[in-house]
């Protein structure tokens, strides 16, 4: 007969504990223990019951790629590595009210329509949080109402696990939300650690069976990151996040896990009246509102998995009135702009500190590569000295704390997309030798900055370069 055990969870981090205390040992969070009541059903034998020989195989061998379920979204897909795979398993988390239902309800209605070559592919939207009604008013308003996508609102893991274990089933399944699913056998709530562990495994289980892709959206802590366990992300074979500020209309598709793609791969989307829209060039889109000739502002060529992107990157800098000025960072990491502010005082001699400093990356886009340390520097030196950076020259380099420049990754894919935009110079960290001879900079006027001090010159001699020109 099975037994029963109680045991103290941690919603926050899923540790275990014997007894109820106020405070997790493992994550140190406040009372985020709850009570949970395990049966233990395990068979008394299974522990000298002998298993079967597994067959090892040679790391050299014939295989094949997956085949891919290509749902026309081309953002979508190229963060999911070029469509969906069969059998897989994808966890899609974001902020409340982000566009996370929204975009998944359109690209499985552009999945069970086909078109354009595509196959039509049996979809199924399944949703704990909202009505039918909800959905379907929905799936009007993005005009997606015709497409053949199976409805239904339910939280039972075990009537979905029935409904869909069938040979001729959906071949793509979404649960809006994993958070709201339940197995019965638990006598804990829906959301706790326990349950959302245990309704995944068994979703994952009859999607790996029946060959299926479920895909699962999770909910975000206030940190941002995906709530429950943190081994429902080791669970699922895609991780993605869809990122943006409510107050701008671009959103963000990012791939954080991808065992069948490249990893921090993006797609960019943009929110309208009639849902969201591709965006296919968004460099482009991002500096579409740029104003010339204004200080503080540089454009950071940038990488977002593969793709370059141009952003333009913000920056203020006004006297403090405040005995401790404030540092407002929208977009970057504010460590790394304290970093680049201390390096700019102790080894240039500019005085930032006894400022409010401001930063933004403009477009909602964030950014945490360390290349952008560079254009963060000539945004800050322009905003101090009210010297505008050239209006059609990019900006990338990472910056150490001794002030030299140090090369960045894939500098041509960078340089390339800026002369597509039609920029026409560059400040660059040094090249090496080999990177010299490629001469496949797109035409653009590069000048190598080897040390933060050349940077600072650059805008020393603005006043002398005017004053040159204007006698000539």
């Amino acid at each position: 007969m099975a037994r029963t055990q109680a045991r103290f969870v941690c919603q926050e981090c899923g540790a275990v504990h014997a007894k109820w205390a106020g405070k997790c040992d493992a994550c140190g969070a406040w009372s985020s223990l709850v009570e949970e009541v395990q049966r233990d059903s395990l068979p008394k034998g299974l522990g000298t019951a002998r298993g079967r020989a597994i067959e090892f195989v040679g790391l050299v061998g014939s295989s094949t790629p997956p085949p891919r379920r290509v749902s026309g979204l081309a953002e979508f897909d190229r963060v999911c590595g070029g469509g969906l795979v069969p059998g897989s398993a994808l966890l899609v988390g974001g902020d409340p009210g982000i566009g996370k239902s929204t975009i998944l309800l359109q690209a499985v209605a552009a999945l069970a329509s086909g078109g354009n070559g595509r196959p039509q592919i049996r979809c199924a939207y399944i949703s704990g949080e909202e009505s039918l009604d909800q959905v379907r008013l929905r799936a009007s308003r993005l005009a997606v109402a015709g497409s053949p996508v199976q409805l239904a609102a339910a939280t039972s893991v075990r009537d979905i696990v029935a409904s869909l274990d069938q040979i001729q089933g959906p071949e793509v399944v979404v649960i809006d939300s994993i958070q709201t699913m339940y197995l019965d056998t638990l006598d804990s709530a829906p959301g706790t650690v326990s349950q959302v562990r245990a309704s995944a495994q068994e979703l994952i289980r009859l999607a790996k069976l029946r060959g299926f892709t479920v895909i699962l959206v999770g909910h975000v802590t206030k940190e941002g990151l995906i709530a429950g366990p943190r081994v429902l992300e080791h669970m699922v074979d895609t991780v993605l996040y869809f990122e943006g500020e409510r107050g701008h209309q671009f959103r963000i598709l990012r791939a954080v896990k991808n065992r069948f793609g490249p990893t921090d791969e993006i797609g960019v989307f943009e929110m309208t009246d009639g849902g969201l829209a591709e965006v296919p060039n968004p460099s482009a889109l991002f500096l579409a509102d740029r104003q010339h000739a204004v200080s503080g502002a540089a454009v950071f060529a940038g990488m977002e998995g593969s793709r370059p992107m141009l952003v333009e990157i913000q920056a203020l800098v006004a006297p403090s009135p405040l005995g401790t000025p404030r540092r407002a960072v929208v977009g970057w990491d504010a460590n790394r702009l304290a970093m680049v502010m201390a390096v700019l005082d102790a080894r240039c001699g500019l005085s930032i500190g006894p400022n409010d400093v401001y930063l933004n990356v403009a477009g909602g886009l964030r950014i945490g590569e360390p290349a952008a340390d560079l254009a963060v520097a000539a945004a800050l030196v322009s905003a101090l000295t009210l010297h505008p950076v050239p209006a059609e020259t990019v900006v990338f380099g990472e910056i150490g704390l001794s002030g030299e420049v140090r090369a960045v990754s894939q500098a041509e894919a960078r340089l390339k997309e800026a002369g597509k935009l039609g920029f026409d110079g560059a400040w660059i960290p040094p090249r090496r030798a080999k990177d010299k001879s490629k001469e496949r900079s797109g035409g653009l006027k590069l000048r190598e900055i080897s040390h933060l001090r050349d940077l600072v010159e650059l805008f020393e001699d603005v006043p002398r370069r005017a004053a040159k020109e204007a006698a000539r």
